[in-house]
Order: C-alpha cells, then structure tokens, then sequence
C-alpha cells in the first residue's frame, strides 16, 4: 500500500544529511512529489542545483538532481532552465519518458528542445556555432527510441519539426510505407511551417514516391496530385507526367484531370507551353493533355454532369416568390440568388422564363444582380456564354436607348466573369472584358467588366490587364474603383509582388472613397495568397493602421489568406486577439470569420474555438462566428457546429439571425435527413421565415439564402474549399472571400458558386468517350438520398360537424316534427348539421400568414413494407456525395475499372449507418472525373449520349431580354421628400 503524503519537507530534510546514499534517495524521491509539491520544492532550488554540480554524487544521482531542477523550473514556467537541466539530466530524462503523469512535463521539454535545435542546426547551417551534443543527443535519442517501437509518424513529425529530413528518408527506406510518405506531405502542407522549408519538404519527398501503375489503383496518386499543385513548379510536373507517355496513357490523362481541379492557370499554363510536341502515338497524347489542362474539357463534363442530375424543387422557389416582395430590392436580391444557387452550372432558366413579370420588377442595382445571376445558372457554358448573354452585353460604340440598360450590360460582363471563372486567361473572354473595359463610360458597366476581368483572369498574372485595371482605378470613381480593386488583386493572385503591393496600399491611403479602400484592402489579400511569412510585414503594417479600420479589415483577410489551409497557430492567435480588442465592428467580425479560412481542413476544431464568440455581447463578434462556422464546417453536416447555429437562429439582432440561416445552409448541403435529422428543422425555420412577412428583412434574406445554399446545383454539389486530392481551391476560396462581402453589396454572393463542387462520378474511357457502366454503393439508398420534393398543397376537405343544439332549440325541433309527422311530411338528416371546410394544407399563425410547412409540404419517404437494401447499383454520371464516396466500390467483375483509387480513403468495412455517420466529417478526396481501363477492349463499347448544350432559344433570350429591360415594367416610387436629420443640429 503506497503511503500518501502531506508534505515533501521530510524528504527535503535528507538532501541536507552528509550520507551520499541518503541525499541520492532523497533525490529519486523527490521526482515522484514534484507535481503535488513543487512549490514547497523550489525553496531548495539552489540547493538541487549544487548537488547536480557536486563530485561526491554519483553519475545517476547528478542526473536525478538534474531531473528534478528541471522538473521544479517546469512548473515555475520557466521553460528554457527546464531544457536546460533536462539535457544534463541524460539517461535520467530518457528513461522519463516512459513514467506515466509527467507526459504533459516531458512533451513540453521535447517542444521546447526541438524548437532549440532548429534554432541551433539554422545557426549552424548558416556558419555559426555547432549544435550542443547534449542537445544533439536528446533529439537523436528521442527519435530513435521512437522508430524501434514502431512509432514512425512520430518520428516523422519530430524530425520535420527539427529539420531532420535524412530521418524521413530513412523511414521510408526501413518500411516501404507509402502512406507515411503522404503523412509527412500532409504534415508539412496543413501546419504552420514556412513557406521555404514546404517547398524543401515537398521536393526531397517526390522522388521517394513510386510512380503510380494503373493496375494497382494506388491511393497515392491523390497525394502525388496534391504535392505537385503544391509545388506549382511544371519543370518538376513536366518530367512525372511525361514518364507515362505512351506507355500509360491512361494515368497520364487522369493525372492531367487531377493538376486542373487544383492547380492556378498558370501553373496549367506554364506545363502545357512547355510540354513537349511528340510524335506518332506520343503526339496524339500529349495533344489530348493539353486539352485538359485548359480546363474546360473538366467544366463541360461537369456541366453536363448538373445538367443530367438536375433535381431543383420548383415549389420551393415558387414559395419564395409568393411571399417575397418583388418591387422590395433586397427581396428582389434575396431571390434572384436563391434562383442563382439552386440552378448553379444547371444551365436552366426556367424560373427566370416563366416569371418575367417577377423579373422586370427589377431595377438599378437590383437588375445588374438578376442578369449577373445567368452567370451562375450558366456556369462553364463556355459554348453558348456568350450567345446567352448577347442581349444584355454592351454593343461596341452603341448607346443603349433603354434607360437602366447599364445595370443589365455591368450585371452581364460579371455574369461573363463567372461563367469562365478561372478559365479565362489566354482566350477571347479575358481579351473582350478588357476591350470593353477600356472602352466603356459608364462606371456601372466599367464596375461589371472589371470584376467580371477578375473573376475571368483569377491568377492569369496578366501584366495588361492589371494596367487597365489600374487606369479605372484612378479614375477615382467609388462604383468601379472598388471593383477594380478586387480585381487587380485577382488578376495577379498569389504573386506577393511589393511594386503591386506598394501602388494598390498607396492609392488606398490617398483615396477618399470607403468603397475603393476596401476594394483595394481586400484586393492586397488575394496579392498575398498562399504566401505565409512573406505575408506578415504587409499584414502587420494594415493591422497596425489606427487611422482607418478598413486597411484593418484588409490585414485581417491578408493574413487569413496568407495562411489559408495552414491551421498556423500564430495567425490564428493573431486573429482572436483582433476579434476581441479592436474598436471596429466591421474588423472584429471579420477576425471571426476569417477563421474558417485558416482551419477549414480541420472543421471539428471551428466549433469549440467559436463557441464563447457566439456567445458575445458583440452582435458582429456572434455574426462572425457564424459564418466561420458555415465556411469552414460546410458540407460536413458537423452536429457540433449545427449545436451552436439552432440557436442563433432565435438571436434578438436580425444579422445574427441572418448569418445563422445561410451557414445553416452551407453546413447541411447534400445531407439526408437519415444522416442529420437537423436538416428537417431547419427547412420548416427556412419556410417559416420567409413566409413570416413581420420578421426582419435582413433575417429573411439569410433564411432565402440558406435555403438557395441547401439545394445548390440542382441539389448534386457540395461546398468546399479543397481539392478531391485535399489541396487548396483557390477559386473556391477567393469565391467565399467575395461571398463574405455581400455585407456591403448583395452581388458579390454569386461568388459562393466558385465554392460549389459537383459530386459524382463521370467515368471516361481511353477514348475520352463516356461509357456505360455500373458500380456499387455499399450504403442503403436512403442515407445519400435527394431530399423529398415539396408537395403541393392538399385540397380542402369537407366535413360534417354537429351543430351544438340548446335544450330550447331541441324542444322546438320537437315540436315541428310532431306537427310535420301528423301532417305526414317526412325529415331530412342533414337539417340537423352543417357544413364546415378544413384546410389541412396549410395553417396561419395569430398574424395571419403562412405556418412552415403545416401540411403543405413533406420530406418523408414513402412507406414500404420490404426491407431496405444494404447496397445501391449506380450508374456513369451518378451524384455521389463526399461522405458515400468512401462507400464505393467497383466489383472485380465489371468491365470497367479506375486507373486510380475511387477515395482518397480505404474502402470502408460494412454497411454505412446513420450512427457510422454522426458528425462525420468531409472526405479529403474521391470521385470526380475518372479515367477507365476497358477490361474487354475486344467489345464495342455503348456510350453516353451528351445533351446539346443550348439550352434556350435566341428568341427565348430576346425576349426575356425585353422584359427585363422595359423601365415601363418596372416603375420606381419617387424620390422622399427632402428633410433636416434632428441629429445634425446642436441640442
């Protein structure tokens, strides 16, 4: 029985005895008491220290009394004399390492060492003084105690930690594990190490990957992908690509796929210049590469992907439309996003079309959004963009003779923009929106063309273009000059240029305009994308402007996006201490919000850091928190994340409220509600919203927003800002950047379509031809189904209630039946009742308006009394959302068979559950375009027949064209009349 004690002061008392044995026992004593008596221990510090000192010790008893100094400076905090003593301590601190209760003592000391020694191994690597051998021995010690015990990823976090990348190597080499290659790129791309180190990480790591082979299906091809978007170098991209032409054609072409969902335009640019011409065989190849590297063979697959699957409720928008005010612009601008999102890459403007009336009530600003909203509908329909937008765009040296036209041709060159988001560098589209550009006067057209050139050029690195840009810019108008702003940052994305930096940060102090300051702040954000800690001066020098707390606010996104994806504990430091301390609203929600930026590869951790933000006194700290929660959680379904949202949904400030319902939307896209059963209350507090016509505007304009999100892309995409191979979106994340500044202009919420990823499986031969074939979905049916579409209501039902008879009515019934029976008339039954009708397909609350859903509408499955299968037959150009991915399998016996792994992820054991699901987060990587090896090349194989890809007559568009811009259609209450605000006179 161990003996409990109340006081080290007896075993103090020893370390004064003249017996060496006594003081040596004293000392390994005392190293047990340290974490309950380290206070009463430190008043003999000095004395501990003398006897590590002393020669009448032994060697063991010095390293004990080492130990135990270090251990006491420990809990002191004073970390550094804890390393210090830790190192002479030797074996003693080893042999630490394996005593249970001090593990939180011995990681702090190992931190604390390894941080020396990258210090140290710097110093030296730069000519300085050699590292400590006590030091040198700690980490060679620690590391190959690690090793022989088979904890090889932790060893390769301490030696990436400390520069060690000989012992990463040596790992490999010792296991063959492909897979801890992929842990250490993980490690090295999702931490806060620096930009340089990455890229010498990421170089040494390549050539220890094995070239991928089609026939194993390896799932490192996703990790290679990802490692050489990384990069972004094509003289390394270049050699691995062509090592499979002609040999593997197959990889090659799946490969190519892969660098274009994650790769910038020019790194795409750059491999397909210098890709080499071939001949015979290798010729037609590397020609049908470069054909997928300009992206758009990807976009139309998708768009036909949108297109085929397209499952968008119409009655919920008809809803919408109902109960939303059309001649109230931010009700004109909440459902013509609505419309945009759940249409997105559909390429269907049915709504549109069949509500013309709707649509030319719109006006000014108001219209620009409704036409910009074609882009999204529209999105990669590079065929036909610009026939579809023809009767809106500006005509070269023509005045529009329709008053407000302006509005639809500013609304058009941003719907330009988004339909050739990222994709429009080095094609006619970028060169027309600079011509135009160029040659408009008219700010509003100026204001679409140059954030249409934006989006259209996002990291083209376009000299011209950024100098027309700059030419609307000093035009010093506060409409287009924001949006130039925004733009001239896109254009030159990531490039951290200080000339570029210098003149955009000069302009912004110079200007008097709000707007172009901020788009200028925001646009230094985009210019330091990606750059880490070449970012911090530029960001420091904004977040450090007292004067103007929109160059704050600009800091706050600088940073962000400087480490986006990186999960860097220092920026995210950074970023709370701003959301809690700075004087601006508008800078400390953006502080909040740019979290999401930072850890949206690790959502599980977003809520716990967000959860006492949410509950500030601050409205705009709570608003910020819920939209980190929605950008970084999105697609997820993350319960914990849905915990905190319920609940702001019923917040007394109606932009809290807001908030909450469009990240609520974000979060839930493509669940069931077998997966979360949140997502059912949530579409009744949606209905019940925007039927409500007392709630706050502001309010209902984020519940038709949340609700467009839910459904976006004909309900077959998610939201994300990843990669299927798990590296950075950038086009996602820029959309979502923009998204972030409706706050300020409605039309910048379209750019949350950059952020929709399609989610299926769209099967390509060698042919590049879509065959048919089958696979498997080892889930039941109902935990990755559509959601029920909205039913129409019930109609009224009559029934019969009996009329409540008082005892003198009934005495004089009885009288007349008496009379009537002598005068031998008969009694009709129904003389006795009345009719009454119920509506059942619809209550009303004590204001009079529509209830959510009170038996209008239904998301339940129809009943069925056979057992539901625990399997699905999916076929070429299936949705397949990110969570079944991982469930998806392609039997031995099918004709075709991926050339790389369906998932980033193994294959999941068993049947996919609602409980195996709970807040499951979203995969890394899967699906997506997917090139096939024909098992029976001897068979004719039987193709997907494409859909044309017009989808709406000339005359249709026309037409519409017409409606939208008749200013009779669309009257305009006049102006108030002028007044004196009381607040502007002395009191």
């Amino acid at each position: 029985m161990v003996r409990m004690h109340s006081s080290a002061a007896g075993v103090l008392a020893l370390l004064s005895e003249p017996e060496p044995l006594l003081r040596e026992h004293a000392l390994r004593s005392l190293n047990g008491l340290v974490p309950q008596f380290w206070a009463e221990i430190s008043e003999q510090i000095e004395l501990i220290e003398s006897l590590h000192e002393s020669e009448e010790l032994s060697a063991d008893a010095r390293n004990s009394a080492a130990l135990l100094a270090s251990k006491v400076y420990y809990y002191l905090g004073e970390y550094d004399e804890a390393l210090s003593f830790a190192l002479s301590a030797g074996s003693a601190f080893e042999a630490e390492g394996r005593t249970p209760g001090v593990e939180e003592y011995v990681e702090t000391v190992i931190s604390k060492a390894i941080d020396r020694y990258v210090e140290a191994r710097s110093k030296e690597e730069s000519g300085g003084e050699k590292i400590d051998s006590k030091l040198q021995g700690i980490i060679e010690g620690i590391l190959h105690r690690c090793i022989n015990e088979g904890e090889y990823r932790q060893a390769i976090g301490i030696a990436l930690e400390s520069h060690r990348l000989d012992i990463v190597e040596d790992i490999y080499k010792k296991t063959r594990d492909v897979s801890l290659l992929s842990y250490a790129m993980d490690a090295v791309l999702d931490t806060g190490f620096s930009l340089s180190y990455r890229d010498e990480v990421l170089k040494s790591l390549l050539p220890l990957f094995p070239l991928p082979s089609s026939k194993d299906r390896s799932t490192h091809v996703h990790s290679v992908t990802r490692l050489l978007v990384s990069l972004g170098s094509a003289e390394l991209t270049i050699p691995f690509l062509t090592s499979f032409v002609p040999g593997d054609k197959l990889l090659a072409y799946q490969l190519a796929f892969d660098l274009v969902e994650g790769g910038a335009q020019d790194f795409l640019e750059s491999i397909r210049s210098e890709l080499p011409e071939g001949s015979g065989e290798a010729k037609e190849i590397y020609d049908r590469i470069r054909e997928i590297l300009a992206g758009q063979e990807s976009v139309k697959l998708y768009l036909e992907f949108l297109k085929r699957n397209n499952k968008t409720d119409m009655l919920i928008l008809k809803h919408s439309k109902d109960f939303l005010e059309g001649r109230s612009s931010i009700y004109h601008n909440a459902l013509t996003l609505q419309n945009a999102f759940m249409h997105a890459g559909t390429t269907s403007d049915t709504f549109l079309r069949e509500n013309l009336e709707w649509l030319a009530l719109a006006s000014n600003w108001a219209k620009f959004s409704a036409t910009a909203g074609l882009g999204v509908i529209h999105k990669g329909h590079f065929a036909e963009g610009m026939n579809i937008l023809g009767p809106y765009l500006p005509q070269q040296g023509v005045e529009s003779g329709i008053p407000g036209a302006v509005f639809s041709e500013g609304g058009a060159l941003f719907a330009l923009g988004l339909i050739n988001a990222g994709c429009g560098s080095g094609r006619q589209v970028e060169g027309y929106l600079r011509e135009t550009l160029r040659s408009a006067q008219h700010e509003v057209v100026q204001h679409g063309a140059a954030l249409g050139l934006g989006i259209a050029g996002m990291g083209g690195k376009n000299v011209d273009a950024y100098e027309d840009l700059k030419q609307t810019l000093f035009n010093d108008s506060a409409v287009s000059g924001e949006t130039a702003g925004y733009a001239m940052g896109l254009v030159m994305l990531g490039t951290g240029d200080a000339t570029y930096a210098d003149e955009m940060l000069t302009y912004a102090r110079e200007t008097q305009h709000e707007k172009i300051i901020r788009g200028l702040a925001v646009g230094l954000a985009f210019l330091y994308y990606g750059r880490q800690e070449q970012a911090d001066a530029m960001a420091n020098e904004l977040l450090g402007d007292k004067a103007d707390p929109i160059l704050r606010y600009g800091g706050v996104y600088t940073l962000a996006l400087a480490y986006a994806g990186t999960s860097d504990n220092t920026a995210i430091r950074k970023l709370l201490h701003v959301a809690v301390s700075d004087t601006s609203d508008d800078v400390r929600r953006a502080a909040v919000t740019t979290l999401a930026f930072l850890l949206f590869k690790n959502p599980s951790q977003v809520p716990r850091i967000v959860q006492l933000l949410s509950e500030s006194y601050n409205p705009h700290v709570r608003c910020g928190a819920t939209l980190a929660l929605g950008i970084a959680c999105a697609g997820t379904g993350l319960q914990d994340a849905i915990d905190i949202l319920e609940p702001m949904t019923k917040d007394s400030i109606d932009f809290v409220r807001q908030g909450a319902y469009v990240a609520l939307g974000m979060i839930l896209v493509e669940q069931s509600e077998a997966v979360s059963p949140a997502i059912a209350s949530v579409r009744q507090a949606y209905n019940k919203v925007i039927g409500n016509k007392h709630e706050d505007p502001m309010a209902r304009f984020g519940a038709t927003l949340g609700q467009g999100l839910i459904d976006a892309g004909g309900r077959n995409v998610t939201i994300t800002l990843q990669s299927r191979a798990g590296s950075r979106k950038t086009s996602a994340i820029v959309g979502m950047v923009l998204f972030c500044q409706f706050w300020y202009w409605y039309p910048l919420a379209h750019c949350a379509s950059l952020a929709f990823e399609p989610t299926g499986i769209i099967g390509l031969d060698a042919t590049l031809h879509a065959p048919k074939f089958e696979f498997l979905s080892n889930a039941k049916p109902s935990l990755f189904a559509y959601p029920q579409p909205m039913q129409t209501p019930k109609k009224e039902a009559i029934t019969k209630v009996a009329t409540a008879v008082l005892s003198t009515t009934a005495k004089a019934k009885a009288r007349e039946k008496k009379k009537a029976a002598a005068e031998g008339e008969t009694v009709d039954a129904k003389d006795t009742d009345v009719e009454m009708k119920v509506d059942d397909s619809a209550a009303t609350d004590k204001h009079g308006d529509v209830s959510p859903l009170s038996g209008s509408i239904s998301n339940l499955p129809e009943s069925s009394s056979s057992p539901e299968p625990n399997f699905q037959k999916l076929f070429n150009f299936s949705r397949v959302t990110p969570a079944q991915m991982a469930y998806v399998t392609f039997p031995s016996d099918s004709r075709y068979q991926p050339v790389r792994a369906v998932s980033a992820h193994p294959p999941r054991k068993g049947h996919a559950t609602p409980s195996s699901l709970a807040n499951l987060e979203k995969f890394g990587g899967g699906g997506g375009i997917l090139i096939l090896a024909d098992q029976q090349s001897e068979q004719p194989p039987e193709y997907i027949e494409f859909t044309t890809q017009a989808t709406a007559a000339q005359q249709d568009l026309a037409s519409f064209d017409r409606h939208i811009s008749l200013e009779e259609n669309a009257p305009e209450a006049d102006p108030p009349e002028p007044f004196e605000y009381p607040f502007d006179q002395d009191t």
